[in-house]
């Protein structure tokens, strides 16, 4: 199997919401979600980054919302702002959570802090997880949250999920739309930027606005990455990123992780789980036609989201591999895209 390192996934969130089942969510799998310990094994997930991330008080995605997102055009209202009183509890929770998904592997996972330590991880078949925060609402305007949680782990940081907070303004969930929704980093959010320089922690530019993906651009000194994106020229979802966006991110030497969301990757926005893994393909043929071969990886949003049923789950993933192969792509390339891109850009953010 040609190990998989990813860019995204949600299990956290599934930990979150069920703690009196988490051993079964983790270590055994309880027949539900995209991820579990076992799974993982059978797919070659090799690592990723594992999001925390806290859904709005009141819910984004009830049955209304989502019925609109399955029959496009549709635009959703952004959720509002989180107090950062009122996201640090739960965040602290997850983060705890992760802590736990390594003590109860008992040695086959391990959160890592550096690409060194993610290759060391992986040469000894142990998982590497990355902890990430896929919206910076649990962190205070002082910053002193963000110290807090690097010194638990955290070295992945979005500033924004598809809602405001203090720092930036996330895309509303809009298909057709253009990214550019909104205005750009406040003055606390161009200080995160600054802090997460200082600190070696990789920004994600998934789910920031236009506006604040340009401020990122202008102000950071690291690679720009986003975690789990897919292009906009191909499916025009505010979610997704213009060839503009992509043109600054591969002058950076940053990276883009593909979406394996349905809606992320149909030409229509359409959710059809039948699509099999030509838009996949489509996707990643763009990507690396605008960056580059060796900025290119893969970000699934497991346990976040609708993915195509030829997947099915992370076990599926040698199947993409295959798909990969059958598309007429060589072993050198599809490694890339597996893995070694991703060690690339991390090394080159936080460091070997």
């Amino acid at each position: 199997m040609i190990p998989v390192f990813d860019g995204h996934n949600d299990l956290l969130l599934r930990l979150l919401e069920a703690p009196e089942k988490r051993r079964e969510i983790w270590l055994t799998g309880e027949g539900r979600g995209q991820l579990d310990l076992p799974r993982m094994r059978a797919g070659g997930f090799a690592g990723g980054f594992f999001a925390i991330y806290l859904p709005s008080p009141v819910a984004h995605d009830d049955a209304d919302l989502m019925a609109q997102m399955a029959n496009p055009p549709y635009r959703l209202p952004l959720p509002a702002l989180m107090d950062a009183t009122e996201a640090a509890d739960p965040a602290l929770r997850a983060a705890s959570l992760m802590l736990w998904m390594e003590r109860a592997s008992e040695g086959a996972f391990r959160i890592c802090r550096s690409a060194g330590e993610i290759r060391a991880a992986m040469a000894e078949g142990v998982i590497a997880g990355i902890m990430h925060m896929e919206g910076a609402e649990a962190i205070d305007a002082d910053l002193d949250a963000l110290h807090a949680f690097h010194a638990l782990g955290l070295r992945s940081l979005g500033p924004v999920w598809s809602r405001p907070t203090i720092f930036g303004h996330g895309v509303p969930f809009a298909f057709p739309s253009s990214p550019d929704t909104g205005p750009g980093l406040t003055a606390a959010g161009k200080r995160l930027v600054a802090e997460c320089n200082k600190l070696k922690i990789m920004l994600d530019l998934s789910h920031l606005n236009e506006k604040g993906f340009d401020d990122v651009a202008a102000l950071s000194d690291a690679p720009l990455v986003a975690t789990h994106s897919n292009a906009h020229a191909l499916c025009p979802s505010s979610r997704n990123l213009t060839d503009r966006q992509l043109n600054i991110i591969r002058e950076s030497r940053g990276m883009v992780g593909l979406n394996y969301a349905v809606s992320f990757l149909t030409p229509d926005g359409r959710k059809d789980p039948g699509c099999g893994w030509a838009p996949m393909l489509r996707h990643l043929d763009h990507l690396i036609e605008r960056l580059g071969e060796d900025h290119v990886g893969l970000g699934s949003d497991f346990d976040g989201a609708e993915i195509p049923a030829v997947l099915g789950d992370v076990a599926g993933l040698q199947g993409f591999i295959g798909a990969m192969r059958d598309h007429g792509w060589g072993e050198d390339l599809i490694r890339k895209i597996a893995h070694d891109n991703w060690l690339g850009v991390l090394e080159r953010t936080f460091g070997a």
